[in-house]
């Protein structure tokens, strides 16, 4: 436990305040940023910067010419450090009794600037890991030159408490039969879609995508045909050569992009829907040469009634009566089936489109229903769309004709 000091005792709300070595690095590993306070010249200043924690140490980023570090070169800088996570905003009946929901620390000091460039190396690689576990590992480390221009500053966790507040809404008696919302705004710092710089040609790697159930894992799978890896920006320019043929986008609910950057459009769509848990887009590459084919997604994913969909499916027609599409359509039945323990899959085609109404029967699939004005096509009308479905029940007795399909 840190021992409470004169500055970091609270006059009031003293339940809020904590000690716990457990709590205070919980709240300082999760949050990214911080302030940190000193006086240079008997003047105040406070200055957002990066951090990391290491064991019982917070480490400071910052550069050699900042006013901070050129004033901690000699004995250090004596420094106040906080750090806080807003989880939420609470509403009162009263405007007096608005409060918010937050995980806070204060650690104060003396800031010491690291030397041994060993030491700054660990810390540097610690700070890039905070970003993303592996991440360290998949760029450029500093060279002697750019680990001279940057500056560490290191500060024991000595003289540090934790303040929280959570919970609801604390109105006075008086104010509880007042005709006016009362409640809690739950707040959260979540990433968005990656996006990557225009010159990146390789996929997003995995600490960058979202996780969560394996239902909404894009897990690579590969086949002697096909690979199926997730769809990333880095694919539209490959994507759009090889799907540029009006017949590929025929019966599709999505019009064929005129350009490169109507395909990365279309990709980033389908990234945040996949962000938002609503599809899971694989790019279909040729296991042979690496060339990509095309994409193809699952869809209408309900891990609860352990059903989705498999669609959003099109491929360049140099892949066309390949065996690229049924061998794709059997690693993703097992990983829906056998993987996912999947009930239920179906399968939505305008109903104009016999050949692919074909394809699917000849997964096993059976035809269930016509959905009458179903979805609008990209001219403007509207399709009926035949609704197939596969159980697992069926999955057996597919999974033989399929796999004797690849061979």
């Amino acid at each position: 436990m840190y021992a409470p000091t004169a500055r970091t005792t609270a006059t009031r709300e003293r339940e809020r305040m904590a000690y716990d070595p457990a709590v205070v690095h919980s709240i300082l590993d999760e949050a990214f940023h911080c302030a940190m306070g000193f006086v240079v010249d008997g003047e105040p200043r406070v200055l957002p910067t990066l951090h990391v924690r290491v064991g019982d140490t917070l480490y400071l980023h910052g550069s050699t010419g900042s006013r901070p570090l050129l004033a901690a070169r000699g004995d250090g800088l004596r420094v106040c450090v906080t750090v806080t996570l807003l989880d939420g905003l609470v509403l009162a009946r009263s405007q007096f009794n608005h409060s918010a929901n937050y995980r806070s620390v204060v650690a104060h000091g003396v800031a010491t600037l690291v030397r041994d460039e060993e030491t700054k190396r660990s810390v540097l690689t610690a700070l890039v890991e905070k970003v993303g576990a592996g991440r360290s590992a998949e760029t450029r480390p500093p060279t002697k030159r750019e680990l001279a221009e940057t500056a560490v500053l290191a500060l024991p966790l000595v003289e540090v408490s934790a303040r929280q507040r959570s919970g609801g809404v604390i109105d006075d008696e008086d104010d509880l039969s007042l005709p006016h919302w009362a409640g809690v705004l739950p707040l959260r710092l979540t990433p968005g879609v990656p996006e990557p710089d225009a010159a990146v040609a390789v996929a997003t790697p995995a600490y960058l995508r979202p996780a969560g159930s394996p239902w909404l894992d894009p897990a690579v799978m590969r086949g002697s045909r096909v690979l199926l890896e997730p769809l990333d920006l880095s694919h539209a320019d490959d994507l759009f050569k090889a799907t540029a043929d009006p017949q590929v986008w025929q019966h599709l609910t999505a019009r064929q992009p005129r350009d490169r950057d109507e395909m990365a459009a279309y990709v980033a769509g389908a990234l945040a829907e996949h962000h938002r848990g609503e599809r899971v887009p694989w790019v279909q590459r040729s296991a042979v040469t690496g060339e990509v084919l095309g994409t193809t997604s699952f869809y209408e994913v309900e891990p609860g009634r352990r059903s989705l969909a498999i669609g959003h499916t099109f491929l360049g027609r140099s892949a066309w009566r390949t065996g690229v599409n049924p061998e794709a359509k059997l690693l993703l039945l097992t990983r829906a089936f056998e993987t996912l323990g999947a009930e239920r899959v179906v399968w939505h085609t305008d109903i104009r489109n016999t050949r692919s109404q074909a394809a699917i029967e000849r997964l096993g699939a059976t035809r269930e229903a016509v959905l009458r004005h179903h979805r609008i096509r990209p001219d403007g009308t509207w399709r009926d769309t035949v609704q197939y479905a596969m159980l697992a029940e069926d999955w057996p007795a597919a999974a033989t004709v399929l796999r004797n399909r690849s061979i």
